[in-house]
């Protein structure tokens, strides 16, 4: 079974443009008023904006990335929608020009196509919008035994999960060096720190995301720019629904492990801001990968093999 983070099917073929700008109800005023939506990059209002204040959110149209977008605003950050589904993202970013005085702007991008980080950072350029904090939440998942996936969907899984988030990171870390300061959340998962047989390139991917988070922190110690990888375990996502709706495993899964999208978005936007290089929401989830960390290597991979083993969605 394969599923996106936070957007629905996967499409084909060129991104599509933003649309016109859409206003909400009042006129945006940065000095006080409701804030503004609007597709695409434009100016910045007159007056200004106060510096590391704009971030940009990947994968933000629903689930984990939706309420990383809702607590960014909620603490005053000008933001960069990016996910590819333009509805969702416009009344995303309606919602928050309304609630909160920050300026929201929606680019509608399939970061899983290997041309769209280029055409999302020429944009940006081309607008003179900076990027303060870029967060890397886009993601999808393969469930099931690796040789009964499509090998379309895996190397699409390779491109979004590492691939996509590689590249943004490349084009906009240098400006984030030169102008000495900026943050990188990262989006990994508590899979990053084990093999997960029926789910190998997706741990793997995150395993990646981990890896990389870590060793560009401490690349970048000194340079005011910091690094976070947030681990969440079992979240209640639009990817965890869909893959209860085809197991009956899945549905089984008591809803004490299983945590709120808020609460992981609250988690990361705290690590993030206070430099942080890896948070891990949850208890159980802390205890898991602390295990997973001092356990041998043999242990971990039997004992993951074993319950993976019992799951129906590896009966194909």
């Amino acid at each position: 079974m394969a599923t996106r983070k936070n957007t629905p099917a996967a499409t084909s073929g060129p991104a599509a443009r933003p649309d016109p700008p859409v206003k909400t109800g009042r006129p945006a005023r940065r000095t006080g008023g409701r804030g503004q939506a609007g597709a695409g990059p434009a100016a910045v209002p007159a007056g200004g904006r106060r510096p590391g204040r704009r971030a940009l959110i990947t994968g933000a149209s629903a689930g984990i990335g939706a309420e990383l977008a809702r607590v960014f605003a909620a603490r005053g950050h000008d933001l960069v929608l990016v996910a590819r589904s333009a509805d969702r993202l416009a009344a995303l970013a309606a919602e928050l020009a309304a609630d909160h005085s920050v300026e929201v702007r929606i680019l509608p991008k399939d970061l899983a196509r290997r041309e769209s980080p280029a055409e999302l950072a020429a944009e940006l350029a081309s607008a003179g919008l900076e990027v303060d904090i870029l967060v890397n939440n886009a993601g999808i998942l393969e469930v099931g035994p690796f040789h009964a996936a499509r090998t379309d969907r895996l190397l699409q899984l390779l491109d979004l999960n590492a691939g996509a988030l590689t590249a943004l990171t490349s084009l906009l870390l240098p400006g984030m060096v030169a102008r000495g300061r900026g943050r990188i959340l990262n989006v990994a998962s508590i899979a990053a720190f084990q093999p997960v047989p029926s789910m190998a390139v997706y741990a793997a991917t995150k395993a990646y995301v981990l890896a990389l988070t870590e060793a560009l922190s401490e690349e970048l110690r000194g340079t005011g720019v910091t690094l976070t990888a947030l681990c969440p375990g079992l979240t209640a996502t639009d990817m965890m629904a869909d893959i209860q709706a085809g197991s009956a495993t899945a549905r089984e899964i008591p809803a004490l492990l299983v945590s709120s999208p808020a609460d992981v978005a609250r988690d990361g936007y705290t690590a993030l801001m206070a430099g942080e290089v890896i948070r891990v929401p949850g208890l159980g989830n802390r205890i898991a990968t602390g295990w997973s960390r001092v356990a041998p290597r043999w242990l971990v991979r039997t004992v993951a093999g074993l319950a993976s083993r019992q799951a129906d969605w590896m009966r194909r």
